[in-house]
């Protein structure tokens, strides 16, 4: 007979049924289960039974709980941090933070770069199939000859945090967002550099994101005055950089970074604790897109896609284990939702991979790159666990594209010098070719900096032809819209490349209730109630049904679809 070990998941010999009531989180249940159902059952059966329920104390659900959720989401960084096996920099509250939960070794971004990167956190959806795949949208290069534009979403995909809300979650952002879209009212109850937890009702759970800007590419140039943490001599450089002081400066400022970043990490954890909610709270801690640095950021080796996940749960379970299977960050929407008991869209094209929800791990992650900043390209990416293929649609095209942002970095500018001079050697000038190869295969276990491409060698065709036509099938899947120019792209969602407008919201009142409708597909309605005669307040609340207004009351209202203006405010008031 085999017994379930409380907390851990994992079978021990020489007990029985009787501890099947020990299942932590779903106890209640769990016993009046085994006391219903065995009686004349087979143990194969009961054993069943026991797995089910058990294996689901591992992560809490909102139907007992309710669990408070916190993301901290460093930018920039991969995995350089001492759970990773990188020491350079001391990070003893990260380090915590893995001793007391779970660490993902295998977790990637779709994209190399922040904003295409959010967009697939937020909605669950690959930024190819909804078209938020050029960095950036909201702020467009002008010689583009196309507007800033709010990238339509279908009308079905929301962003997750208001489907929380309107379970009753309290939803905060501190305070990044850069979605590729305008951000509806109704998806945080605050956005703003002042945004906490502690604001909400109390009692109330809360879904709170806190965006740590510090280690930001930015900051390798507006810091580099700065003291240094970490001795220039004493950080590991990657064999694609030469040797160079302007380049140790460099990487150690991005070190230094993420030492001031590990101490924001700590005063969170410490508000945790003093507001007594460390052990109800699942922390999640992660970044989103690879490292700072040139050949890092914005490409879709894992330099600039392999992040780094921590994941502490309440009561620290599952503490200091490491979890291998493949995470893609489109999962962490369903999985927030899985976490919380809320049901995952169907239209969601991520997966769970933890709570009620979660799905079998995965086989393969994907990535792309598409229009940075000003320069354009596109690259499709599928990667197993042990292997990656690449295809560059524009072969022609240099590696290393002249990213104007980019070139504020000493770094960027001393490679550039090397390069003119032809002081790089043989790997340091492989991002510095002029033309890329159609296809590339790397080999990550053995050449973990993908230097060696692998695909016209015999040895490797029958991979090659397997994630070759693996790549086919997921942009078909997802219908890549990065093969449409994007100004014809954004022609399709703004007519004439003029932004349409949300219907405004139609108050249709019934008794002492309000319902509100909007005849506009896909969008939502926000709402406040407040005394009559007074202007509406920053905080609306998400419409979910009819509203009770009172003699003295105005309802306000507005609708809003993702990619649309936003209608105008409408107001109610009764008859005096």
């Amino acid at each position: 007979m085999m017994k379930w070990k409380k907390n851990t998941g994992k079978p021990q010999r020489h007990a029985g049924p009787g501890d099947y009531k020990e299942c932590a989180v779903h106890r209640p249940v769990a016993v009046s289960l085994w006391l219903s159902k065995c009686n004349g059952m087979k143990w194969s059966m009961r054993f069943f039974i026991l797995i089910c329920v058990c294996t689901s104390s591992w992560f809490p659900s909102l139907a007992q709980s309710r669990p408070n959720i916190l993301w901290i989401m460093a930018e920039d960084i991969s995995p350089y941090i001492a759970p990773y096996g990188d020491s350079t920099a001391s990070t003893p509250h990260i380090n915590r933070l893995a001793r007391e939960g779970i660490r993902y070794s295998n977790a990637f971004a779709v994209a190399g770069v922040c904003a295409p990167s959010r967009s697939a956190i937020i909605t669950g959806m690959y930024p190819t199939s909804i078209g938020t795949h050029n960095m950036r949208t909201l702020k467009v290069y002008p010689n583009l000859g196309i507007p800033d534009y709010s990238v339509v979403l279908p009308p079905e995909v929301k962003l997750f945090p208001e489907l929380l809300r309107r379970k009753g979650y309290y939803c905060t952002n501190n305070a990044k967002q850069d979605y590729q879209v305008k951000t509806p009212l109704s998806v945080w109850d605050e956005s703003s550099g002042r945004a906490h937890w502690r604001n909400r009702q109390p009692g109330q759970p809360f879904f709170a994101v806190f965006t740590l800007e510090v280690t930001h590419e930015s900051g390798i140039w507006t810091k580099k005055d700065d003291p240094l943490l970490v001795h220039p001599d004493s950080v590991p450089l990657p064999p694609y950089y030469p040797e160079s002081p302007v380049i140790r400066k460099d990487v150690a400022r991005m070190y230094s970074n993420i030492m001031e970043m590990d101490k924001q990490v700590g005063r969170l954890l410490q508000q945790l604790e003093e507001d007594g909610l460390l052990d109800s709270t699942i922390i999640f801690w992660f970044s989103d897109n690879g490292g700072p640095l040139p050949r890092g950021k914005r490409e879709v080796y894992d330099s600039g896609i392999k992040l780094p996940l921590i994941v502490r749960l309440p009561g620290k379970q599952r503490a200091g284990t490491t979890e291998s299977r493949l995470v893609s960050y489109v999962d962490l929407a369903p999985t927030i939702l899985s976490l919380t008991g809320i049901p995952v869209p169907q239209y969601m094209q991520g997966q769970a991979f933890m709570g009620s929800q979660s799905k079998p791990p995965r086989k393969y992650i994907y990535a792309a790159r598409d229009r940075m900043d000003s320069e354009y390209d596109r690259v499709r990416a599928v990667r197993d666990q042990q292997f990656k293929y690449i295809r560059n649609f524009h072969p022609e095209k240099p590696f290393m594209q002249n990213i104007t942002y980019r070139m504020q970095m000493d770094m960027m500018k001393e490679l550039l010098r090397l390069e003119q001079e032809g002081k790089l050697n043989e790997v340091q000038q492989l991002w510095f070719r002029k033309t890329k190869p159609a296809e590339e295969l790397y080999d990550t276990h053995n050449d973990p900096y993908e230097l060696h491409n692998l695909a016209g060698d015999a040895r490797y065709a029958a991979k090659l032809a397997e994630l070759r036509e693996e790549l086919d099938r997921w942009m078909q899947w997802t219908d890549d819209k990065g093969k449409i120019p994007e100004k014809q792209w954004v022609a399709s969602m703004w007519p004439d490349l003029q932004q349409p407008r949300t219907s405004d919201p139609v108050f249709q009142p019934e008794k002492e209730r309000v319902h509100i409708t909007c005849a506009t597909a896909g969008c939502v309605v926000s709402y406040q109630l407040v005394q009559r005669g007074k202007a509406p307040a920053k905080h609306w609340q998400v419409y979910t049904g009819p509203v009770t207004v009172g003699a003295d009351q105005t309802l306000y209202a507005i609708a809003e679809r993702i990619g649309y203006k936003s209608s105008a405010i409408q107001s109610f008031e009764r008859s005096q």
